[in-house]
């Protein structure tokens, strides 16, 4: 890939709305392709909103009728908002394009970040993003997560239905469980309490053209109740968590942004053509 140049778009007071920076990235996909531009990352923070791509259930919607933005990457349901680090890297993939491989070196950039904290993080197989595993958790991270027949690339999560946890906040049988009708102490904002697996970054892509759109969200210091709202990334087994919420001290953005530029360089600057897991 080209030179990695970073734009730096608003953040805290110059928080970034959603639709202008969604307008944003297709015109600079669209000079990307046209080769007017090199490999760009847009990072930002985002005013509060909700954004649901194509495989949102409305089971997975927010009970009180919050507006949500459907959008056009994959996936499914999640939210942006102060605390959050959000970046938009639009580039032209090596040929062969592999999308799971780009969603590989994101998740990659978002668990070197974390590690440089003091904190550890990991892939969950068939669950795309960067994750702090329950204290229940006995499965073996994967690096290579295949990608069943069917499965949709890309989303906020590859969504592979790898079963309950076996936690006491676990789904049960019924595809239409919704934990949040339990009460608070269920709500994923509560996964860390609960020892369950909890998503730290989560990933959202799109590629048109062989060129790359949407990107990762790191939670640095949100307010993670917001979540609460929704079934985030529509997983029922597992929550959400945040830098700080995990340290135990103030990780705010400003802090992590030289950071996650530094590991997405060496990551994405040195891609090279891979082959595709099987």
């Amino acid at each position: 890939m080209s030179e990695l140049r970073f734009v730096r778009l608003g953040f805290g007071a110059d928080a970034v709305e959603y639709g202008e920076a969604w307008q944003e990235q297709r015109r600079v996909h669209a000079a990307r392709l046209a080769e007017e531009i090199p490999d760009t990352c847009l990072l930002l923070e985002h005013q509060p909103v909700f954004t649901a791509g194509r495989r949102t259930e409305p089971s997975e919607r927010p009970v009180d009728g919050t507006p949500v933005v459907d959008v056009d990457r994959g996936g499914k349901i999640t939210w942006h908002g102060p605390g959050q680090l959000v970046g938009y890297p639009i580039l032209q993939l090596p040929r062969p394009v592999d999308v799971i491989a780009h969603v590989r070196r994101l998740e990659e950039a978002m668990i070197r970040t974390c590690a440089d904290f003091g904190l550890e993080t990991t892939r969950i197989e068939g669950r795309s993003g960067a994750w702090v595993l329950g204290d229940h958790a006995e499965r073996p991270a994967s690096a290579d997560a295949g990608v069943p027949s069917g499965g949709e690339l890309g989303g906020l999560s590859l969504d592979f239905e790898a079963g309950g946890s076996g936690g006491p906040g676990a789904r049960e049988e019924d595809d239409e469980y919704d934990p949040r009708l339990r009460g608070p102490e269920y709500a994923p904002s509560n996964a860390g309490q609960r020892g369950e697996d909890r998503k730290i970054g989560a990933i959202g892509v799109r590629v048109a053209k062989g060129v790359t759109m949407h990107g990762f969200a790191l939670n640095c210091d949100p307010d993670n109740t917001w979540f609460d709202r929704i079934v985030p990334c529509g997983i029922r087994d597992a929550g959400v968590t945040s830098l700080s919420g995990e340290l135990g001290r103030s990780v705010p953005v400003a802090d992590v942004l030289p950071v996650i530029e530094k590991h997405l360089r060496e990551v994405l600057e040195s891609a090279e053509p891979l082959p595709r897991a099987v």
